[in-house]
């Protein structure tokens, strides 16, 4: 990380809540915080269940699998 208040180490994070928002909040309605959870749940299937480009088009796991 580089020093306090680097747009350079914000970078990844925004990209991550940009494309949150418009996938999932924008899309949906919430009338209680319960509902929140579908967040949660996307926030996992983003990190571990999405196919990644960088990744050779593979799953994390399936990426790690591969390289081990």
């Amino acid at each position: 990380m580089a020093c306090h208040g680097s747009c350079i180490d914000n970078g990844p994070i925004e990209s991550f809540w940009g494309i949150l928002k418009c996938q999932k909040y924008y899309l949906h309605k919430y009338e209680h915080m319960k509902r929140f959870v579908v967040i949660d749940k996307y926030m996992k299937f983003y990190n571990h269940d999405r196919y990644q480009k960088r990744l050779d088009g593979l799953i994390p796991l399936k990426y790690r699998a591969k390289a081990a």
